[in-house]
């Protein structure tokens, strides 16, 4: 898993558009960075509603949301367009950053191991450089804790 205070590793990927974005264009920004399982599923849609909902006031804080999961950018055009998200989201389904950011790990349920996504969010500060870190995240009220967490590293 990434540490705080280093610099989050590089990344290229497409968008729900198959726009490719990259950690480097994002330079003097905030990035809030959230992994998450699967599209379409009950934690995972609240999370994305939850994000996109508070998208505004992540604006205002000059902060760009990116949620990022291992489906197709099909799935996640589908994902936002049901959900009327307006958030952006990454299509990783080599799983090359989420294994760069130490987010495909070993998961267990009902005694069966398998790899998978642990639910995380990162706050990447205009340098490129991780100053927040939340691993295996509960959903409820998470965007609102992210926010105040912002607004507390730029000092509001």
């Amino acid at each position: 898993m990434v540490e705080l205070d280093t610099a989050a590793p590089e990344f290229c990927l497409p968008n729900q558009d198959d726009v490719e974005i990259c950690l480097r264009d994002l330079k003097g920004k905030w990035i809030v960075l959230y992994f998450y399982p699967k599209d379409n599923t009950p934690g995972c849609t609240t999370e994305a509603c939850d994000f996109s909902e508070a998208a505004p006031d992540f604006s205002t804080l000059n902060a760009v949301i990116l949620g990022v999961s291992a489906d197709s950018t099909a799935k996640h055009r589908d994902f936002i367009e049901k959900k009327d998200l307006n958030i952006t989201l990454l299509s990783d389904e080599e799983k090359g950053m989420l294994q760069a950011y130490g987010i495909w790990q070993m998961k267990k349920n009902y005694g069966k191991e398998y790899m998978g996504i642990v639910r995380s969010t990162l706050i990447i500060d205009p340098k490129g450089v991780v100053k927040a870190l939340w691993k295996n995240v509960k959903v409820k009220d998470h965007a609102r804790i992210v926010k105040e967490k912002l607004e507390e590293l730029q000092g509001k």
